[in-house]
């Protein structure tokens, strides 16, 4: 009997790193379940749910949905997520809120939803931080994405030991600039004045992340957990 492929829940699937990410896992020859605020059908033809990931009855019952076509996941990959911009003086409360919402929140509900997913295959749990989240960040993308990041960071910690007795491992990522349409709101001159602040002087591409996501998720990630991993061309030095 052929073995069952590992399945995989990606969330911000239809992204520029999620649809990067969805691409390389099914090359890979995984069964991939996506989820995105908007519906889309991704490359290669696979699913993309609709799903709002700061509602938490329905990531429950995506979750619970996953449980009835899987009966456990391999991997969940948290990807969703949006940035903020300017000095703190132009932050209203309801952009702070929603940014918490969206990028730590959202982490939380989607990580408490996975719990018995990923304990029934021994999963692999991946959330999405930024350097923003470990160096301050700056206006570029605004003081609440760089809190909520920071507090990404430290969930991931708190799961790595939390549920290594579940035989889950956590890993964060904490990208800088990616060549994505998050990017691609900032000017020009913006953008090369990024690419310069590196040493190796360029930007990350999507498929450079989605790379790490797929090589933690093999036998090099085994001895890993609560990492947090710097994908940043060196414009962040730990």
């Amino acid at each position: 009997m052929p073995l069952k492929p590992q399945v995989a829940w990606v969330t911000g699937a239809a992204g520029g790193i999620g649809r990067a990410t969805v691409a390389q896992l099914a090359a890979a020859g995984w069964a991939v379940e996506g989820a995105d605020l908007a519906a889309a059908c991704l490359q290669g033809g696979h699913a993309c749910q609709e799903l709002d990931v700061t509602d938490e009855s329905a990531v429950e019952k995506e979750a619970a949905r996953l449980h009835g076509a899987h009966g456990g996941l391999d991997a969940v990959i948290h990807l969703a997520g949006e940035t903020g911009q300017g000095p703190l003086k132009a932050v209203s409360i309801d952009e702070w809120h929603r940014l918490l919402e969206v990028n730590l929140t959202s982490a939380f509900l989607v990580a408490r939803s996975s719990l018995k997913l990923l304990q029934a295959r021994r999963g692999r749990l991946v959330l999405m931080a930024s350097i923003n989240g470990l160096n301050g960040g700056s206006s570029l993308s605004g003081p609440a994405y760089a809190v909520a990041k920071a507090g990404v960071v430290n969930l991931a910690r708190y799961l790595a030991k939390e549920w290594a007795e579940h035989g889950i491992r956590v890993y964060c990522l904490a990208p800088g600039p990616v060549d994505t349409p998050m990017l691609q709101r900032l000017d020009p001159q913006v953008r090369e004045r990024l690419a310069r602040a590196s040493p190796l002087r360029r930007i990350t591409t999507a498929d450079e992340v989605a790379a790490v996501i797929l090589g933690l998720l093999g036998p090099a990630g085994s001895a890993l957990t609560g990492t947090v991993h710097n994908i940043s061309q060196g414009m962040e030095l730990d």
